[in-house]
């Protein structure tokens, strides 16, 4: 089976992405002891991922991959974006950054919202950008258990449950993580 690492210590998504992908071995940092925090300084969600799967890469020399994801909230100026992870601070949690997007949605009406992903890749050198997003609206209250991050308070258009309401299979099939995965799968698999 072909390894190829994904460049993320956050066990949430190397769990979605191992359930996503059966066409290859996905190794976290974790498995490499890489534990020290990646730079992302980028001001757009692909700088971001093309900086961690840059430093993994050189770090390492192994083919890599990496993302970045944000929630863009149509009444908070498509905020928290590039910001999502840290939108309650450095040091803030899921918890902290869902709070504060509820706190700052009380009064609107307009709840929609775009979940976007891109990853990167790089393999032999080259640099490979995938993309997938998916339109919703941000729920008045937390609904669900499962998932990560904002996935309590996001249900997709078309959809009656949260991401945090789905299985993890179901989320995988129409997630702005799983439609870049997918694109990243099927440009492997034609390499």
């Amino acid at each position: 089976m072909k390894k190829i690492v994904f460049a993320t210590n956050n066990l949430n998504k190397l769990r979605e992405l191992r359930s996503a992908v059966k066409d290859f071995d996905i190794i976290g940092l974790k498995d490499l002891n890489i534990f020290e925090d990646i730079p992302e300084t980028g001001n757009t969600l692909k700088n971001n991922a093309l900086q961690k799967a840059r430093y993994i890469y050189e770090k390492t020399g192994l083919n890599c991959f990496a993302d970045d994801t944000g929630l863009e909230i149509e009444a908070l100026n498509n905020n928290p974006g590039v910001y999502s992870a840290r939108y309650a601070g450095d040091k803030c949690s899921s918890e902290d950054n869902i709070q504060k997007v509820l706190f700052e949605l009380t009064n609107s009406t307009n709840r929609n919202a775009v979940f976007k992903t891109v990853m990167a890749l790089i393999i032999d050198g080259k640099k490979y950008f995938f993309e997938g997003h998916i339109k919703g609206m941000i729920l008045k209250k937390k609904s669900g258990i499962d998932g990560f991050g904002y996935d309590p308070i996001f249900r997709p258009n078309g959809f009656n449950d949260s991401f945090a309401e789905m299985s993890i299979e179901r989320k995988n099939e129409i997630s702005h993580r799983g439609i870049a995965v997918r694109k990243l799968i099927d440009f492997l698999k034609n390499y």
